[in-house]
Parts: C-alpha cells; sequence; structure tokens
C-alpha cells in the first residue's frame, strides 16, 4: 500500500500572537519611528529611509509628507529635518513651508502700497514674497527699507524701486542684519508703511520673535513707520516666543490665511486690530 506524504500547513503570522493584523499599524509603526530617528539624528534623507525599511523611495516620500502635516518633522528637498520650536531652521527650508500660503499674504500685502511710498521690509520668508510681488507692480516709484540681504537681492534689479540697505551685524540663517549699526541707519528716516514678519503672535501678549537684536530692531522701525502691517501665516497664530516686538495694540493690520483659529481672529480683532484673512 502506497504511503501518502503529508504536508503541514505554515502557521498564519496574522493569527500568532502579538502579530499585527492591521496593515495600517505597520504604516503607523514604521512613522513612529521615522519620527523617533528624525528626532536623534536632527535629519535624514529619502534614500536612507527607502534601505533602512526596504521600501520604495515613493513610500518614503509619503511617509515624510503625512509626518510634516501634523507638524512632526520638517520636509525639505530629499528628506526632513526634526521639528524643534527654539530651531532656528535655515531659509532654505522655511521658504518651502506654507508656500502658498504666504504667495497669497504677499499678494493681499502689495495691494497697500501706493505711488512714491515708502515702505519697510522686515526680514523673513513672508516679506520675501511681498518683495517678489513689489517687483512686478506697476508703479513709478517706490522706496524699499530692509535689513535682509536676500530681499535687497531680489529688488536690486526692479527698475521703479530705491533700495535703502541698513548695514548690521549679519545672521547667517535668515540673511538679516542687525545690532547698533542697523538700529542707527534708520535715525532720519521715515516709511508709509512696515511690513512686520513675525515668528509668534499673541493676543494678549503681541508679536513676538525669538532674536533679542531682532526685537530692537524692529521695534525701532514701529517708530519710523506711519502704519504696521504684520504678516506671517496662520501657523505662527498663538505661539509665544522670547522677545516681544510690539503689543496689538500697535499693530493696524494682520495679514494671514485663512486656516488661523477663528477665536484667535476674534481675540485680535477685539484689541482693535484688523485683520485679513486670504
Amino acid at each position: 500500500m502506497k504511503e501518502t506524504k503529508r504536508t503541514e500547513a505554515k502557521p498564519s503570522t496574522q493569527n500568532l500572537p502579538g502579530a499585527p493584523s492591521d496593515p495600517d499599524l505597520l504604516v503607523e509603526e514604521r512613522r513612529r519611528r521615522i519620527r523617533e530617528l528624525v528626532g536623534e539624528r536632527g535629519r535624514i534623507t529619502v534614500a536612507e529611509l527607502a534601505d533602512m525599511f526596504d521600501i520604495s523611495q515613493v513610500t518614503a516620500r509619503n511617509d515624510l509628507n503625512a509626518l510634516a502635516e501634523i507638524g512632526a518633522v520638517v520636509r525639505t528637498r530629499g528628506g526632513a529635518l526634526a521639528q524643534r520650536d527654539d530651531e532656528d531652521l535655515p531659509i532654505g527650508v522655511k521658504q518651502t513651508l506654507r508656500r502658498a500660503e504666504k504667495m497669497r499674504i504677499a499678494e493681499a500685502a502689495v495691494k497697500l502700497i501706493g505711488e512714491g511710498q515708502t515702505i519697510v521690509l522686515d526680514s523673513g520668508t513672508t516679506t520675501a514674497e511681498i518683495a517678489k510681488q513689489i517687483r512686478g507692480l506697476k508703479l513709478q516709484s517706490v522706496n524699499v527699507i530692509t535689513n535682509a540681504l536676500n530681499i535687497a537681492v531680489l529688488l536690486a534689479g526692479a527698475p521703479h524701486v530705491t533700495l535703502i540697505m541698513l548695514g548690521g551685524v549679519l545672521r547667517p540663517s535668515s540673511y538679516s542684519l542687525g545690532g547698533p549699526q542697523a538700529e542707527s541707519a534708520l535715525q532720519g528716516l521715515h516709511a508709509d508703511i512696515l511690513f512686520l514678519g513675525f515668528d509668534g503672535l499673541d493676543p494678549e501678549i503681541g508679536v513676538m520673535t525669538p532674536h533679542l537684536l531682532e526685537a530692537r530692531l524692529n521695534s525701532r522701525m514701529l517708530e519710523i513707520a506711519r502704519r504696521v502691517v504684520a504678516v506671517g501665516d496662520s501657523s505662527k497664530l498663538g505661539r509665544r516666543s522670547l522677545s516681544v516686538i510690539a503689543r496689538i495694540e500697535q499693530v493696524d493690520c494682520i495679514i494671514t490665511d485663512t486656516g488661523a483659529v477663528p477665536e484667535t481672529v476674534e481675540a485680535l480683532r477685539a484689541r482693535g486690530a484688523q485683520v485679513v484673512l486670504v
């Protein structure tokens, strides 16, 4: 009699104790580990993640995009940086964040500029977007005072712009100049509008920045400007920082995007500021 060979079925790992049965759990676990890696290393690339987790680069990009959307990492070209509230991110990274919102804010801001006016552009990525918009304005003449090297470069070739550049000590991460030299350069100058970027804006405290020298210079800018317009995306509303630049009562207008929390907007308006949502 011929013996029949028996083949035992391999046990399914799906039913083993501790084994994840939901593919979504595998994704969440991988993203949790990626977040930890970025925090430990400070930065990571898409290629590194693909090798580490044996996934495609498309999947690695999707993981980083998902983490960036919840604020867990800062997305960069080809990878990501750790998200730290106290970190002074390079301007090359900042200008990629919330780009669409900054462009809309800039479009609304330049509508306030009139023929022959003098404006002050503080350093920052939102004010840099304003500078790009100024290049295309159909004006005969506009004077621009700035402490930012990147803004000066953007406007240097615009025939209708008279550029006044402040001196001072360079902060390489933001291309901004500050210190006593920059402050003294403002003496004797007058501006119609100051476009003031900010790192934090709280209805109770005011407009804030983590940089002491920048706060001092910004305060001097406020003194020479007839009108103060604060510009920044909604992620900065409600955020607090080290140095106070101005109280909300010193700001005439705040231009931000429609992602702003309604309660924060109402609190700002209650203090007398005009809030424009774009």
